[in-house]
């Protein structure tokens, strides 16, 4: 074991890790965040529906928190880790080893979108995958919805709530009679046919084209994404338990099937939200604490025995 071990390791500097921090940090816990700069919002310029902060950059609320949590002695590491070995030592990349009483990760997931031309450059611009947090600022306007993730008819039923006007490109989604039944309840055009590409122009999208050549104008487009937990090495690693929808399993707290690991945000809640990322880690962290508490209590008896 490395000399001198944090309290808790953080893996993963988001909004959950960062909550995670600030909470372990006031509670004079010795904390290490370990973050390898890549966001899953990075693309998007705003961050809507979290109370007080609706409207910020993902950017800056991730600034504000790396600065709150430094005041309580939190150490930000700049890194990606490799493995975890028993004992909770944590490899970075770069050969720095860090131990850890015990361990968060809230390393987020990575969303796998349909390999169709435009949809890369377009990503958290015009080519969006959360109505929740788009919704809003499209409302109104001509939007469609590329169906390839399952349950994409359901998403575009949800996406009918901000715009009268929905067109669900089937694309590569095989669409059951009953689905199509329910969307033209729903008064959302269905278009079948593959989607080639998306027709921009002047740095702006203004269509959807398909493999017939049809184009069908709009302003903006949603894709419901596969989403993959960035972290599932190295939680599997570490022999945590996963569902099967690819997640860690987890309690109310966020604690796994492994004692002394947690996991908050996205890589165990594919639902989440910034904000329920934010509470999440903050759970988390009471947790933890209130567990490492039990066990300095333990650890002082044992040695008066």
């Amino acid at each position: 074991m490395v000399a001198n071990p944090y309290d808790v390791v953080v893996v993963g500097g988001g909004a959950a890790g960062l909550s995670a921090a600030l909470v372990l940090g006031r509670a004079r816990r010795r904390v290490a965040v370990v973050d390898s700069g890549e966001p899953r919002n990075a693309p998007a310029a705003h961050m809507q529906g979290f109370l007080s902060r609706d409207g910020m950059a993902p950017s800056a609320l991730l600034a504000a928190g790396r600065e709150e949590v430094v005041r309580y002695g939190v150490d930000l590491i700049e890194g990606r880790v490799t493995h975890v070995a028993t004992g909770f030592e944590v490899h970075l990349a770069d050969g720095t080893i860090l131990a850890a009483r015990r361990l968060l990760f809230a390393t987020g997931v990575v969303d796998e979108v349909p390999d169709i031309p435009g949809i890369a450059d377009r990503w958290g611009r015009d080519l969006l995958h959360c109505p929740y947090c788009h919704g809003w600022e499209v409302r109104g306007q001509p939007l469609g919805v590329i169906g390839a993730a399952p349950a994409s008819a359901d998403y575009a039923l949800l996406l009918r709530q901000w715009s009268d006007d929905v067109t669900f490109f089937s694309h590569t989604y095989a669409l059951a009679r009953d689905e199509r039944e329910r969307l033209e309840a729903r008064g959302i055009i269905v278009v079948l046919g593959d989607v080639v590409r998306l027709v921009i122009d002047d740095d702006r999208l203004m269509g959807v084209e398909l493999i017939d050549g049809r184009t069908y104008p709009r302003s903006a487009v949603f894709v419901r994404p596969v989403i993959r937990p960035r972290a599932d090495g190295l939680l599997t690693g570490l022999g945590c338990h996963v569902g099967g929808d690819g997640f860690v399993t987890t309690d109310a707290t966020g604690l796994t099937s492994v004692p002394g690991v947690w996991a908050a945000g996205n890589v165990a809640d594919a639902r989440a939200q910034v904000i329920t990322a934010a509470g999440e880690g903050s759970t988390a962290a009471i947790a933890i604490n209130a567990d490492l508490v039990v066990d300095d209590v333990e650890r002082v008896l044992a040695s008066r025995a």
